[in-house]
């Protein structure tokens, strides 16, 4: 039983639960239930990086690893980024291997936020970094980039700042983007890069999408200026290994150093046999990455052209695997009772746009992800549910 006399953190107690997780759980319990719903690659993990975390397991590679991650794979994970991005990090010392993206996150804000300090994110966003932020004491500096097809520019960084009450220390971005899919090209990261940088910001950049970038090259702002830029990384959408749990931060070394006080603290290391398959990834398997982000871009041209012909306003994605769509005037203006009916009624899940971002409440989020079977079968579900909506 809870001592009354002591009770729990008031920041924990005051955190809204994460509006994703809320409505998985809402519609948890519904029979026949298709989801379409999670970021969750519908692709097994390839048969080398398998067999390389059975080798690790049998060879006994259970025991403490170096908790800022394995030599041989920080070397590895390093060259990969630089050779991909063209990057220019020296080794072994820029890099932390964490337990996933989400860790990344948490390390990041506790390191960099003292309390009240004010960090801008560009919304929609992914809900989870505004838990974190709570978690963090940061304050959470919103920028609705809705009205300019989900794409921040320079201008809307300017005014954000200038009627920002708290010291504004970082930017949160992350692109290709959860939900919306939009990215931004050489040019745009440039102009942006040059704002972030007269304002002296750390820039907080969350790549994990940038292999699944479809039509131009992924522009990392750690190009540009790697001085003030965290990057982030990982393999759960890049190889479909979200079960694994393996994240980049590459920093510069000072920066790296101070980091790893706080991952060290936080989970000490990620598993040795999962570093190990983390390293043949990153050495032997970058055709898987190829495959799978020419057939996500096939999925999101099909599922795009039939909401279109349902009436939603699409803006297509430039990369990633989610379409964030507006829902028709004759459907309503909220995405939660949208959501709610459609799961019911249509035996669909897809999430609410709230989830993301307030100004985003006449939109959902559909992931791609899912396999051929599923997306079908879910498209012609809503079809159906919407075609008996409008009479």
């Amino acid at each position: 039983m809870t001592n009354p006399t002591q009770p729990f953190n008031s920041i924990v107690l005051d955190m809204a639960p994460d509006k994703l997780l809320d409505f998985q759980l809402k519609v948890r319990d519904i029979p026949d239930i298709l989801r379409l719903t999670f970021g969750e690659p519908g692709f097994a993990v390839d048969e080398r990086i398998k067999q390389a975390t059975i080798d690790a397991i049998t060879n006994d590679r259970s025991h403490y690893a170096e908790s800022q991650g394995e030599t041989d794979l920080r070397i590895a994970a390093v060259a990969y980024f630089n050779r991909e991005y063209h990057l220019n990090y020296n080794g072994p010392e820029n890099i932390i291997i964490t337990q996933g993206v989400s860790e990344a996150i948490n390390v990041i804000f506790q390191t960099l936020l003292n309390d009240n300090d004010g960090l801008l994110v560009p919304e929609p966003a992914y809900g989870p970094y505004f838990s974190s932020l709570d978690l963090a004491h940061g304050v959470r500096l919103s920028i609705d980039t809705t009205a300019n097809d989900f794409k921040l520019t320079p201008d809307m960084v300017e005014e954000t700042i200038k009627n920002a009450t708290v010291p504004v220390k970082a930017i949160l971005m992350n692109y290709p983007t959860n939900p919306t899919g939009v990215t931004y090209s050489r040019d745009e990261i440039i102009a942006l890069a040059e704002t972030f940088t007269k304002h002296n910001l750390w820039v907080i950049s969350d790549e994990i999408y940038s292999v699944l970038t479809y039509d131009q090259e992924h522009v990392s702002f750690a190009e540009y200026i790697p001085e003030r830029t965290i990057y982030i990384n990982g393999l759960s959408k890049s190889h479909a290994m979200t079960g694994y749990r393996v994240g980049f931060i590459l920093g510069q070394a000072e920066t790296i150093a101070q980091l790893q006080k706080t991952h060290g603290t936080l989970v000490f290391a990620v598993p040795t046999f999962v570093q190990d398959a983390a390293l043949v990834a990153l050495r032997d398997v970058n055709d898987t990455p190829v495959k799978m982000r020419d057939i996500y871009r096939q999925r999101r041209d099909k599922v795009s052209s039939q909401l279109q012909a349902l009436g939603f306003d699409v803006v297509e994605p430039e990369g990633a695997f989610y379409l964030f769509a507006k829902l028709p005037a004759d459907l309503g203006t909220d995405g939660d009772v949208f959501a709610l009916q459609l799961a019911k009624e249509g035996k669909v899940a897809v999430i609410p746009g709230s989830a993301f971002s307030d100004a985003a409440q006449a939109y959902i989020r559909i992931s791609y992800a899912a396999s051929d079977e599923d997306l079908a079968e879910g498209m012609k579900r809503m079809t159906k549910y919407i075609e008996k909506v409008r009479g």
